[in-house]
């Protein structure tokens, strides 16, 4: 059978390509490919800025920068056919770049190819390139327009009074807006955190000595080297490693990813059950079904989809976070088959951001619903009256007004003015208790 949409066994290639593709670019096995090619021709122009690569004598740059700058499909395919033979990945980008050389003549130049490194010099370079790249033209965008769109709704629905809950419970009225604005913030620091985490590489040879580089050039500074040439890329070299990356700065990525995530639970949650509570009705297309045997049903299946896509997300992440700082002395193989999977929950946290914005943009307010809640909960103003009495100093009044609450099965308007009208009070005061709806006391 043919990969396609339809034969793909993962979703994120299959039923949601099209959420998902753009992060092709930066986690396919093509991309990893090109990342690497990408890390060797520059390491190896780096080496001839240095001085020791031998060269025809003119500016050599721009025509080797092209073998990634172009890299195609095609060229993918003949690495991994010089994979099939020697069975090492890496080797084989070096054996196709040193063939590209020879084709342009630099017959001399072609062992200063990957020179004095070890695959993960590469493999620890490319990778968190790729996940940077991915993070700031894909992955932070994606949360951006999802804020704009919970600062939209949330300047929308800024006055619009609704009763909490608390613990499940009728609680102190809120504001809509205000409850939306509560995502939007959460949100935007937690990008903000993310955004600040450095991408760190590994460079510096088989167990990060810089074994082979200094006995084959003992006066060059090759710290001070990799430093420079880690930073050309926007990358953090780690000072102090064995074979690979210490990943610990991945780790704590993929915690603020989580933490990104478990915001976004949170956000679809509510939505789903202010749904349920009727608070909001859904926009949906004429011909869309909700169930297969109940004509009546429109589900909330964009805020579910997305639940249970950061739910796959976080546990991949949570998994990547604890395992990747992990490695048996100066290296085992298992960070290789593990980091293949790191666009995984990426794509999985992209899916449900699309979700989210779709359920989003689903929502009808049902002021209808939310006024008539209010107005069945006279009760909640009852923390404002006995406020109002503890600022005057009336002898114990959230006791009076617990027994209120608790003894009388439904209080609305009616019944909390006779309670203020009881009270001995001046009259001034019985005014300006009554002022006090479910509707204004929405504090600040």
């Amino acid at each position: 059978m043919e990969l396609s949409s339809l034969s793909s066994i993962s979703p994120i290639d299959g039923r949601y390509r099209s959420k998902t593709q753009s992060l092709g670019a930066y986690f396919s096995e093509f991309a990893l490919i090109k990342y690497r090619v990408r890390i060797e021709i520059e390491y190896f122009l780096a080496l001839l800025d240095l001085g020791l690569v031998p060269t025809k004598g003119h500016v050599v740059h721009r025509e080797l920068r092209a073998i990634y700058l172009n890299f195609n499909v095609q060229d993918a395919e003949a690495i991994k056919t010089l994979e099939k033979t020697n069975n090492h990945d890496v080797k084989s980008v070096e054996y196709f770049i040193k063939e590209r050389l020879k084709n342009l003549g630099y017959d001399n130049s072609v062992e200063f190819v990957h020179f004095g490194l070890t695959s993960q010099d590469i493999n620890n370079t490319a990778i968190p390139l790729s996940v940077k790249d991915a993070l700031e033209e894909v992955l932070f965008p994606a949360f951006e327009k999802l804020l704009v769109q919970l600062s939209d709704l949330a300047s929308t629905w800024e006055r619009v009074p609704m009763l909490a809950r608390t613990h499940g419970q009728p609680a102190s009225p809120t504001r809509l807006g205000k409850e939306i604005r509560v995502f939007s913030e959460r949100l935007s620091l937690q990008l903000s955190e993310a955004k600040r985490l450095p991408h760190a590489a590994k460079f510096g040879g088989a167990t990060g000595n810089f074994n082979a580089h200094h006995i084959a050039y003992p006066s060059i500074d090759w710290v001070k080297f990799a430093n420079e040439f880690i930073t050309g890329f926007g990358l953090q070299r780690s000072q102090t490693t064995t074979q690979i990356e210490h990943y610990d700065y991945l780790s704590a990525l993929c915690d603020a990813i989580k933490r990104l995530n478990n915001i976004l639970i949170d956000l679809n949650r509510d939505c789903w059950t202010y749904i349920s509570m009727d608070y909001f009705k859904q926009h949906l297309k004429p011909d869309e079904i909700g169930s297969s045997a109940m004509p009546h049903k429109v589900n909330p299946i964009d805020f579910e989809n997305s639940e249970g896509n950061l739910g796959l997300a976080n546990a991949l992440f949570e998994f990547l976070a604890a395992k990747l700082p992990i490695s048996r002395l100066q290296r085992d193989l298992t960070d290789s088959t593990v980091l293949r999977n790191i666009g995984v929950p990426m794509a999985h946290t992209l899916i449900a951001i699309h979700s989210t914005s779709i359920g989003l943009s689903k929502l009808l307010l049902n002021e209808e619903k939310i006024q008539a809640d209010l107005e069945d909960n006279w009760i909640v103003i009852a923390e404002a009256i006995q406020t109002v009495l503890r600022r005057e100093n009336y002898p114990e009044p959230y006791e009076i007004l617990k027994i209120l609450t608790r003894t009388n099965a439904k209080i609305r308007q009616k019944e909390m003015h006779e309670f203020i009208d009881n009270l001995e009070i001046r009259q001034e005061l019985k005014e300006e208790l009554k002022r006090i709806t479910p509707w204004n006391y929405t504090g600040i």
